[in-house]
């Protein structure tokens, strides 16, 4: 699903889960987005329900993203 919200373009390529969803609908999610037509990264955000609203978030690269597991499998809950 790709968006143009006039200030920045994204297509979000991958929804691959859902951390979250407030009581107002917004979701925390990992999701695989293209920002402003460059290379699809990964991004933890919150997603309005229609998807056309974001807050801020973090982009990873694929590297980022498995030092962060290799970071959250050796910490203990």
């Amino acid at each position: 699903m790709a968006f143009d919200n006039s200030e920045v373009r994204f297509e979000i390529k991958d929804s691959l889960g859902t951390l979250s969803e407030t009581s107002r609908g917004w979701k925390k999610q990992l999701n695989f987005v293209s920002w402003s037509g460059n290379d699809a990264k990964y991004d933890i955000r919150e997603w309005s329900p229609d998807n056309q609203k974001m807050g801020k978030g973090v982009t990873l690269t694929k590297d980022e993203l498995l030092k962060l597991k290799e970071i959250l499998n050796g910490v203990e809950l």
